[in-house]
């Protein structure tokens, strides 16, 4: 006879999961797809890394059973298309990362993938759906240039109190392919040049793939969603000094570590 945990496993929504990466973010990425298959309580389809194809990332890939796409590959335009910088901060890269999780759904098979940043460790168990809804976490704080730009990409104001930058997403494909298809309708051009043309490129954060998905989400199908706090704890130093006791103490308090890179980058401002 099958524990009840048991008979919930293997009754929850088989996903995928898209992480994009680079070379630096080898220092972070075992653990962030380790805790992803211990800390994920959903059947894990396939693991997708978009990177570029550098052979520390194909060997990685190789070694933790990962697919590896070629960032490249995935949109029509590359990083050095997008030209989003200033003479003190460059963030064009940030921007095409963003760009090809809003493509994951011409990426991954399963009905649900989730994104997670390269530098975002799960220390608790997580689950996505539930009772045919899905959960989202969400903080009290965002910038502003966030939700100007969602006005002019679809319209409307973005009608959520609280904000969905948070690390981590589970996308739904229909749903995300739907956002993106009206997108393109209402301004007659690709999905992502809309998000390009749409957004004030002088400042520093002017777009949010999550704050985007989410609020679009929120405003067509708010029954669908869960809310949660999101709990997540910023650190500024090495994932690897941090102790499996010190986790543990964290974990009572937070849902997950971010590992910002010394310098003060954040992957999600």
């Amino acid at each position: 006879m099958p524990k009840p945990s048991e008979v919930r496993i293997r009754h929850a929504v088989t996903i995928d999961v898209l992480i994009p990466a680079i070379e630096k973010d080898l220092e972070t990425l075992p653990y962030v797809i380790d805790a992803v298959r211990t800390h994920v309580k959903h059947p894990i389809g396939r693991i997708l890394i978009v990177a570029p194809r550098r052979q520390r990332m194909l060997d990685f890939c190789r070694a933790k059973n990962c697919t590896f796409i070629d960032e490249n590959s995935v949109l029509p335009l590359t990083k050095k298309d997008i030209h989003y910088r200033s003479k003190t901060w460059e963030r064009s890269g940030w921007l095409f990362q963003q760009l090809l999780k809003l493509n994951g759904d011409r990426l991954c098979t399963a009905d649900f993938f989730l994104v997670i940043d390269a530098d975002t460790v799960l220390i608790t168990p997580h689950r996505f759906r539930l009772n045919g809804k899905t959960l989202f976490y969400s903080r009290n704080w965002s910038q502003p240039e966030y939700f100007k730009t969602y006005r002019k990409l679809m319209g409307r104001k973005a009608p959520s109190a609280a904000s969905f930058v948070t690390h981590y997403m589970l996308f739904e494909r229909t749903k995300l392919a739907r956002m993106k298809q009206e997108i393109e309708a209402k301004h007659h051009k690709p999905w992502y040049l809309a998000i390009l043309h749409s957004m004030n490129r002088s400042k520093q954060f002017a777009f949010s793939e999550f704050e985007t998905y989410g609020n679009y989400l929120y405003s067509r199908d708010r029954s669908g969603m869960l809310i949660r706090k999101a709990r997540n704890k910023g650190l500024h130093m090495n994932v690897g000094q941090l102790s499996r006791v010190r986790r543990n103490q964290l974990a009572r308090t937070y849902r997950s570590l971010s590992f910002h890179k010394r310098k003060g980058y954040s992957r999600t401002p």
